[in-house]
């Protein structure tokens, strides 16, 4: 990148905002994480003990329009972790010391240093420059943009079930069989497509991206450290750009990392704080607005039946996730600042997928009561690996799964005060899609208990009531990757305002797009 978003030049905003800082001397030039001519500094830090700043993102505070966050690790610690923060010419307006958060993997006992540097006074929908840096180190550099405050247009992403395109382990053959060479394998369910889903995301350019759990498998590698680090290393080129605000899925759980299993997940991202959080649950959900949008991300481990990751922790929140959710979900819906409510979460309360995770009865239980008191207007998902969406879904059958029920059928103008519409994507990326699954005509299994564990794996396992699917809306059988797009557009006093949702099939690894359907929520603006 030679250029900003608004014309300036890089480079020479780079170069200002160093000799801003008093670091102009002596520095090589990494762009955006891309290094350039190390030979125009002689004189640049080399110490090869300097562990570099790794895994560059951001997340939003939670107030988006002025708060952001910059995050980066290291495998060792590190003296002085600060950002530079200026205009798009370079002018300096922030230095901002980061603070430092570490766990020690359960499994590796490798030690693991996240670094957050949380910016405040932002000025909204205004493009930044800022570099990541600590002693030693070549300074990293991107920019991003802050969200909007009040009624704007912007577009947002969201996928979820993404792994690595890296290989992590290597292969054992069988038993007798001798190979002349060592082969490595994928070990956390990703493939190719986990670097082509990202490349699409970029083609898109949102203000931000919704990921909606099992980020990478992590607690599947054989090398935990290495998933994350893998995990990071592909989507930087994104994330440093872009917030991206996620869930926690099941194979976020990690054995012996923290009472829980989340603390890997809890130490590389800062999040907003929520209330009824304590040091076990920090950062596990959380809110945020961008414009008249606020979104919601929820962890649904807390209240599902499936036994799906390390260890088994349902019911873990003791009650305080939901007591937030149903106070935040209030206060959303009677502010007339906020058309649209989002939630972002993992496990699902639809699917029409045979032979694979299926529904949980437990978000139905608990979260969808919710959803349909407070008007939610869409909740984005992942768990299943493939694409579909329900109709606008309000009210449930007097059953044993709860079969929701759906308020309306038109399948490309839906008026969400009808009901919510269920987005499951999943198909960020794992080797292991379920986009062939389908059940013909649509059913879902729902997972309703589960059952003793057991003696040999430990896993209490799930026990399945299966229903017919009315509520099946769009299902994508075709292709196994892709992502949705949404654009909100806020309307004008007194008419509607729409999001316009295209769902885009993930083609090649130049991440070629391909655009498998477009559809419309709308609503009335409230203010």
């Amino acid at each position: 990148m030679n250029a900003s978003d608004d014309g300036s030049d890089f480079e020479l905003s780079r170069r200002r905002l160093l000799a801003a800082a008093g670091l102009g001397a002596g520095l090589g030039a990494v762009v955006a994480g891309t290094p350039v001519a190390a030979a125009e500094a002689p004189g640049a830090p080399t110490d090869p003990a300097i562990p570099p700043v790794a895994g560059l993102h951001l997340q939003f505070g939670a107030d988006a329009a002025a708060q952001m966050t910059v995050s980066w690790h290291s495998l060792q610690p590190v003296r002085r972790p600060r950002v530079l923060l200026g205009r798009m010419d370079g002018r300096l307006e922030q230095t901002v010391e980061a603070q430092t958060v570490s766990y020690v993997d359960g499994k590796s006992g490798q030690t693991v240093h996240a670094h957050h540097a949380r910016l405040s006074g932002l000025r909204p929908d205004t493009a930044y420059l800022y570099g990541a840096l600590h002693e030693g180190a070549v300074p990293q550099f991107a920019t991003f943009r802050t969200a909007p405050r009040g009624r704007a247009a912007f577009t947002f992403t969201s996928f979820g079930d993404q792994g690595t395109p890296s290989l992590g382990k290597a292969y054992v053959p069988p038993e007798g069989v001798k190979l002349p060479d060592t082969l490595w394998v994928n070990d956390n369910l990703g493939s190719p497509s986990a670097a082509d889903t990202t490349a699409g995301v970029e083609r898109v350019q949102p203000l931000f991206h919704l990921f909606n759990g099992d980020l990478c498998y992590a607690n599947l590698a054989h090398d935990r450290v290495r998933a994350w680090w893998d995990f990071w290393a592909n989507n930087s080129r994104s994330a440093s750009r872009r917030p991206w605000m996620p869930s926690p899925g099941n194979h976020e759980n990690e054995l012996g990392n923290g009472p829980i299993g989340y603390q890997a997940y809890q130490t590389y991202f800062a999040v907003p704080e929520a209330a009824g959080q304590t040091e076990l649950t920090r950062g596990l959900w959380y809110a945020f607005t961008v414009g008249s949008v606020r979104v919601l991300s929820i962890a649904n481990d807390d209240v599902c039946y499936q036994d799906g990751g390390d260890s088994y922790v349902r019911g873990y929140s003791a009650g305080a996730q939901k007591a937030w959710l149903e106070k935040e979900l209030s206060a959303a819906r009677a502010s007339r600042d906020i058309d649209w409510i989002v939630v972002c979460m993992h496990q699902v309360a639809i699917s029409t997928a045979d032979k694979f995770n299926g529904a949980d009865l437990g978000v139905r239980q608990e979260w969808t009561p919710l959803f349909d008191r407070y008007g939610v207007d869409l909740v984005v998902c992942g768990h299943e690996h493939h694409y579909e969406r329900s109709h606008p879904l309000r009210g449930h059958e007097a059953n044993a799964t709860l079969t929701p029920l759906a308020a309306a059928t038109a399948t490309d103008a839906i008026d969400t005060r009808q009901g919510t519409v269920h987005m499951v994507i999943g198909g960020g990326g794992t080797s292991r899609p379920s986009n062939a699954l389908f059940f013909d005509p649509p059913q879902c299994r729902v997972i309703t208990a589960v059952g003793p564990p057991d003696p040999k794996t430990g896993r209490r396992p799930p026990i399945y009531v299966t229903e017919r699917a009315p509520w099946s809306a769009v299902r994508n059988a075709a292709h196994a990757y892709g992502f949705a797009a949404f654009a909100v557009d806020p309307g004008r006093p007194g008419g509607l305002t729409t999001i316009k949702v295209t769902y885009y099939d993930v083609a090649g690894p130049d991440g070629r797009l391909a655009p498998f359907e477009t559809f419309t929520l709308r609503r009335p603006r409230r203010g």
